[in-house]
């Protein structure tokens, strides 16, 4: 009967680290998004990256409130503040999650998130916005 309850235990430990990583991948995408929002609708074509995560919730650029994410989310599967990636050029460009555990995912990723296949830490996962290069000219 022991052996039983330590199976189920381990099953819902698992089922439990399922939900919270995909809510991490959920709520990091949603931070790449306003990060990507904030930075593409930067005014007089000057663009730049939130110098806080506090700026996605009120843009203060503008003569209106603009508002890029509705609240500032913890991280899943901690609980705790985000990690932030910083710019090269200043401010921050993405969000990742402190966590040292090791992933279940580990494939079959969405194209924006490819580069988190195989990684051996959760804190591995950086949602990072990054513009689009721009398109070269043809001859």
């Amino acid at each position: 009967m022991g052996g039983g309850f330590a199976a189920y235990g381990e099953l819902a430990s698992r089922s439990m680290q399922r939900e919270k990583e995909a809510e991490l991948l959920f709520v990091g995408d949603e931070y790449r998004r306003a990060i990507g929002t904030y930075y593409e609708n930067s005014p007089a074509g000057h663009k730049r990256y939130p110098k806080s995560l506090e700026a996605l919730l009120k843009d203060e650029r503008f003569a209106f409130n603009r508002r890029h994410l509705r609240r500032l989310y913890r991280d899943p599967v901690t609980g705790k503040d985000w990690a932030t990636v910083e710019a090269p050029e200043g401010g921050i460009m993405g969000v990742r999650s402190t966590s040292a555990a090791a992933p279940l995912k580990s494939a079959d990723f969405l194209p924006q998130d490819a580069a988190f296949e195989g990684a051996p830490r959760l804190a591995d996962w950086q949602f990072v916005y990054g513009p689009l290069a721009a398109p070269t000219a043809s001859k």
